[in-house]
């Protein structure tokens, strides 16, 4: 049957022009990579073959022997790579290959930086390696057929890389892609079988099929690689550098990974996992909606990409595979959320993940540092997510501390508490919008006075994780912006008693200042936490706080309006000075203005920022005169 031609000449998307330009620009020089690149995805069309083919075994069209095949010609100057796996029709091809059908097309283009190594790793983590091939090619042929469609319905794409490429309806009887690479004219190297044989043994391994080519010196196909997956191998039969290679194939990565894990599981239910730490955070790491990580095969036969049921959200930044020897063939996702099995998998797969993880944190200090400038905001999440292992997770958690009053992330839980004054019975820490607003908080004045260290939270998940995390190896967790600090015991006498006579003296002063304020306020009461600020606000103990309120408004969320205490210095000018005030608008201005300082100093917004600079600059001309 003879089909009738139907091509079109169509442009690319401004993306994909943008990309093909970074491709060509940030990665020659590691060219060889398009050939990696090119055999994973045939690869993934083969695996995506044998599971469509679990449901409908004729689509594998009398041919189940799957395989991919590199060759090349030296005289008409190509690199071909063939695979017989499940193909594209013609929608499919203009979807994948003419644009970037991909949510975070967007998100991906804004995170390009003009440093050509960096975008280069993210080119990966993207997953658009197809466009690599014009590394080393000055034109592109990609002639495919989807398993299951008639010969008829063949697809030829074919571009030089520029703003356009052609697109044509041809008859192919074999299911499958094949692209063809026209190399360019300084790309002699790669029209050589060893230098290919070479890419193919370095970089594609481990891939699960054969890849096979062309004998040097007989005319038969030979089967170039070991052809059987790596993670089902005894780990001291594979090389770190296999290990690595396996990674940039399941992540998309350029990079290698940070660390990895490898167990093989036997007995009532027999499975293998191999998961690997990224060294960067992917671009789209705080889409908590979009499926990450782990691919799930059932006796080596690829059944899912990002098997969410296999690792919680915490740590959704972990790549690799699991493998079951009892699952179902045909399992689905709606099988695998009730599915005890797999139940059994995900809670060993945490295990291992964060025993990775205190590996790290112990033995490679430097290694684990990485990490938690990379990912420490995301396994922030893990306490609330998983109650099971909280304790684990809080020690793998760093913070920054007045201990060295750097923004540095890393103190540990276990070395606050170790440093901790005799008679000091909580953990302090305070959270704020940033780091410098946390280190300069009015808060802080009690316990650098004291010298007791205070934790320094300025992550927006932090008052969160608070929130769900409230002791550590029995020591309760406290916000020094809230309730009661606890501080009696490191109180001397003398101290008490001077509050205590201050609390009193000025009990007309906190009375007048909450007529003034009104509703703003549930209190005010003579402070102990401040020795140089005038006031500042507390919330009670369960109560939201300020930043987190405004990070909740500003999310649109409705938050439920909760009036602070003001706390007063009663050793400062400014309030000595309010207390002898006898102009009753002049006391009002004052109160108002020492209420709208500490609302600033914690982060929050005025409701009338024009009534504070007026009442301010009244009072400033006041003093002057």
């Amino acid at each position: 049957m003879t089909t009738e031609t139907h091509k079109e000449t169509l442009g690319f998307q401004a993306e994909i022009q943008q990309l093909l330009k970074l491709m060509i620009h940030s990665l020659y020089s590691n060219k060889e990579i398009f050939l990696r690149e090119l055999i994973s995805n045939a690869s993934d069309a083969a695996d995506k073959l044998r599971f469509e083919a679990l449901t409908d075994n004729a689509l594998y069209e009398g041919d189940s022997d799957l395989k991919i095949s590199v060759s090349f010609d030296k005289e008409n100057r190509t690199v071909t790579v063939t695979d017989n796996g499940i193909g594209m029709n013609r929608n499919e091809v203009m979807e994948n290959v003419g644009t970037i059908a991909k949510s975070g097309t967007r998100q991906f283009f804004e995170s390009l930086t003009g440093d050509q190594a960096k975008d280069a790793r993210m080119i990966g983590q993207f997953g658009v390696g197809f466009y690599s091939a014009f590394i080393v090619a000055d034109k592109v042929t990609l002639t495919t057929r989807r398993a299951g469609l008639g010969a008829e319905h063949g697809v030829r794409w074919e571009s030089g890389g520029e703003g356009t490429y052609t697109l044509e309806t041809v008859d192919k009887p074999a299911r499958g892609t094949e692209v063809v690479l026209h190399l360019r004219s300084d790309e002699d190297e790669f029209l050589d079988g060893h230098r290919l044989r070479h890419i193919i043994h370095k970089y594609s391994d481990h891939i699960p099929l054969p890849i096979v080519m062309k004998a040097q010196d007989k005319d038969e196909n030979e089967t170039v690689n070991r052809a059987s997956a790596l993670w089902a191998r005894p780990k001291k039969e594979i090389s770190n550098e296999e290990y690595t290679e396996f990674y940039k194939h399941v992540s998309h990565d350029f990079e290698e990974p940070l660390a990895h894990v490898h167990s093989r599981v036997e007995g009532n239910q027999s499975y293998t996992t191999l998961f690997y730490v990224p060294k960067r955070a992917p671009f789209d790491l705080w889409d908590r909606d979009g499926r990450h990580g782990i691919k799930l095969y059932v006796r080596r036969v690829f059944i899912m990409d990002d098997a969410e049921q296999l690792m919680p959200n915490y740590l959704r930044f972990v790549r690799g595979v699991a493998d079951s020897d009892d699952l179902p063939l045909n399992v689905s996702r709606e099988i695998l959320q009730r599915n005890k099995q797999i139940d059994t998998i995900r809670a060993a797969s945490v295990k291992k993940v964060l025993g990775l993880l205190e590996e790290l944190a112990k033995n490679d200090k430097e290694k684990y540092a990485t990490f938690w400038k990379e990912f420490g905001r995301v396994l922030k999440e893990g306490p609330a997510e998983d109650y099971a292992h909280r304790e684990r997770i809080a020690k793998l958690l760093r913070f920054a501390s007045t201990h060295d009053d750097t923004d540095a992330q890393d103190v540990a839980l276990e070395d606050y508490i170790a440093r901790m004054k005799e008679g000091q019975g909580k953990i302090y820490y305070i959270t704020a919008d940033s780091f410098a607003a946390a280190k300069h908080s009015p808060h802080l004045e009690i316990f650098r006075k004291k010298g007791i260290e205070v934790l320094l939270l300025s992550d927006r998940v932090d008052e969160w994780l608070m929130g769900h995390f409230t002791e550590f190896e029995g020591k309760p967790l406290q916000s020094i912006a809230k309730g009661d600090l606890g501080l009696e015991a490191l109180e001397d006498q003398e101290e008490k008693q001077e509050l205590e006579k201050a609390a009193d003296e000025l009990k007309d002063l906190t009375v007048k200042m909450k007529e003034a304020l009104g509703d703003k306020v549930k209190t005010v009461r003579v402070s102990h936490r401040l020795t140089r600020s005038p006031s500042c606000l507390v919330v009670e103990e369960h109560d939201m706080a300020v930043s987190m309120q405004k990070l909740l408004k500003a999310a649109g969320h409705a938050v439920p309006n909760v009036a602070p205490s003001l706390e007063i210095n009663p050793q400062h000018p400014l309030v000595m000075r309010l207390n002898d005030e006898s102009d009753a608008q002049r006391f009002t201005d004052w109160t108002h203005i020492l209420f709208d300082q500490a609302l600033l100093n914690e982060g929050g917004q005025l409701d009338d920022p024009s009534a504070f600079v007026q009442r301010l600059n009244e009072l400033l001309v006041t003093l002057s005169k």
